[in-house]
């Protein structure tokens, strides 16, 4: 991205500017430069990050430490001590917000760590388009595969598609999932090859409509769990159905 003019003009009346960092803003440190009287924060400050391990950007930081529920919290208490010490007179609200916020995203944390642990561990894989989750996969115990390490406006390579579908048989995973902003092709295709299940979208570098499922980035964390363990857990719930449904036959 390549700040405008009018982008300088409004960023000189901010009483504070938000970035994510680990290299997501990488025009940021010459834009802050020309406001040197606006303060900014980090929201990433705290996160151990994850590099980026394939393709133009290996060994830079993958930024989208969003993703990850026990980030999101970091992320909240950056934001709270930041209006906090702009705004000393209202801390009381930033505090009480914050608590409530933090709050809803623990408890989202808590029933992610919880349905893993149902997943046999050969199970424990998170298969996407692009590698955008080694934040979450890391917190929770889980395997990253992706067709594509960084975003790219290109479809997927055949190459890459081969790898994956190689890794979901090999692991026989059950369900696959790609990113709400990119073309969903190539992975309804390892789907197809591997007889995996294509679990659905997961919402990362945008938010849905306000009618849609993630229509905020509480609602955005939430969907994406429920999404990503409905797929991993289908083939076990069909499994324990059909047990449970031989055992009441022979009785």
């Amino acid at each position: 991205y390549e700040p405008t003019p009018s982008d300088l003009v409004r960023a000189k009346s901010a009483d504070l500017i938000l970035d994510n960092g680990l290299g997501l803003e990488r025009w940021a440190e010459k834009f802050y430069n020309s406001i040197p009287k606006v303060p900014h924060i980090t929201l990433s400050q705290g996160i151990k990050s994850v590099e980026i391990a394939e393709d133009a950007y290996k060994g830079k930081p993958n930024p989208h430490a969003w993703m990850s529920p026990q980030n999101a919290v970091i992320y909240v208490e950056n934001i709270r001590s930041s209006l906090v010490n702009l705004d000393p007179a209202n801390a009381d609200t930033y505090n009480a917000n914050a608590k409530a916020y933090s709050q809803k995203i623990k408890e989202i944390d808590q029933n992610l760590l919880k349905e893993v642990l149902v997943l046999p561990q050969n199970k424990r894989y998170m298969v996407s388009c692009e590698g955008a989750f080694s934040y979450i996969t890391r917190d929770y115990g889980l395997k990253e595969v992706y067709l594509w390490a960084v975003n790219s406006e290109q479809q997927a390579t055949p190459k890459q598609v081969e790898k994956v579908i190689n890794t979901v048989k090999a692991n026989k995973i059950p369900a696959v999932f790609c990113e709400s902003t990119v073309s969903d092709k190539a992975q309804k295709e390892v789907a197809n090859a591997t007889g995996a299940k294509f679990g659905g979208v997961f919402y990362v570098d945008s938010l849905s409509p306000s009618d849609g499922p993630a229509s905020t980035y509480l609602k955005l964390l939430e969907y994406n769990v429920t999404t990503l363990i409905k797929g991993l857990q289908g083939n076990i719930s069909q499994s324990v159905e059909y047990l449970s449904l031989k055992a009441d036959a022979r009785t």
